[in-house]
């Protein structure tokens, strides 16, 4: 069989699972995990722009999930959800891969995320911690010793730019729409959670990536803090603590978003 051959029936079994009702009703469970995480997060970051303090990222949301009773139940079922999502949009870039190599990536991008954010869960469900700000500020100190790693710094930060303005132009555009199949009723909401959602998402991944060109420009590797050292560096601009609240709660809709989204996709599988 030709490379071509093989492709193409790599394409075709990825197309058959996705079809399979099971694989959809997978989905939309991750959906709605990774929903209720961006909501934890936007709620943790209104406390910070109110001065309670906390870590608005996916460790502060495991940790507020490890605190209730039952957590550690909670935070498998987060990390097998998130990680069943990641391998469906795996699924889904193979499948994309034929017509449209920019959705393929996408798929592919949103795959390592949910990786990322499932793997924590299960690392704080084994009772260990994963303390992401942390791990990139070490790593980034590291790069800042030489030229070659302040210039990936910055590549870096570019490259979480261009991601976030993306997610702002997604928003904006209502390409989001694209993916799903929305009953006339509710598109409408689903709109308006859409737009909110992805619009604060990616203003706050594009702060990320500033501020990881700001670390190689001031020598502080302290400035790439993720996802909590950027909504905690909205406080100090002026107005940034009703930006944050916008942020946050722009977090809070993107969740509800993810929500109705397991809804669409769960009806795949019906």
């Amino acid at each position: 069989m030709t490379d071509g051959g093989v492709k193409r029936e790599v394409r075709d079994k990825a197309k058959q699972v996705e079809d399979h009702p099971a694989a959809a009703w997978w989905a939309a469970v991750g959906h709605v995990v990774n929903g209720i995480v961006h909501a934890i997060i936007g709620a943790i970051a209104i406390g910070v722009a109110r001065g309670t303090g906390g870590s608005a990222d996916q460790s502060g949301a495991m940790r507020a999930i490890d605190a209730h009773p039952l957590g550690s139940i909670a935070l498998w079922v987060v990390g097998i959800a998130l990680l069943g999502l990641a391998a469906y949009s795996v699924i889904l870039a193979i499948g994309e891969s034929r017509h449209d190599k920019s959705d393929a990536a996408k798929s592919a991008g949103r795959a390592v995320m949910y990786v990322a954010v499932g793997s924590a869960a299960l690392t704080y469900a084994t009772g260990g911690s994963s303390d992401g700000e942390e791990a990139t500020e070490s790593l980034s100190a590291q790069l800042l010793q030489s030229w070659w790693g302040s210039g990936l710094l910055v590549i870096a930060g570019v490259v979480i730019v261009a991601i976030g303005v993306g997610m702002i132009i997604r928003g904006v555009t209502r390409s989001f729409l694209d993916d799903v199949d929305m009953p006339p009723h509710f598109r409408t909401t689903f709109v308006w959670l859409g737009i909110g959602g992805y619009v604060a998402k990616g203003i706050a991944v594009a702060i990320v990536g500033i501020l990881f060109v700001v670390a190689v420009v001031t020598r502080d590797p302290s400035s790439t803090g993720g996802l909590d050292g950027a909504l905690k560096a909205l406080v100090e601009v002026p107005g940034g603590q009703a930006l944050l609240i916008a942020v946050a709660v722009g977090l809070i809709l993107y969740g509800i978003f993810c929500l109705a989204r397991a809804r669409t996709t769960a009806r795949k599988g019906s």
